[in-house]
């Protein structure tokens, strides 16, 4: 891990990184880590499409996560709700 990734983000600033998992590297689910004042609020995805915390950021920044987090961008991030949103009702 390099200190740039270590330093704070601005306030407000959102990082998104899509979890994949296995050879596939199909995406499984999404994180995101939002910069509050009082410190970084990590979150993922759920089926009910709703955001909440979790420990999957950190866990792979110690490597201590069997899936993989891969950096995205907030419009990636969207398309990919939009994927779960299909695949997560269309298994309901």
């Amino acid at each position: 891990m390099s200190a740039a990734q270590h330093s704070p983000a601005q306030h407000g600033a959102v990082q998104y990184y899509v979890i994949v998992t296995g050879h596939s590297r199909a995406a499984s689910g999404l994180a995101r880590r939002t910069y509050a004042e009082g410190g970084p609020i990590d979150e993922t995805l759920r089926k009910d499409l709703t955001w909440r915390p979790d420990s999957a950021i950190v866990e792979w920044e110690y490597g201590d996560l069997s899936e993989e987090l891969i950096e995205i961008s907030e419009l990636e991030a969207d398309n990919l709700t939009q994927a779960f949103r299909s695949r997560w009702t269309r298994a309901s």
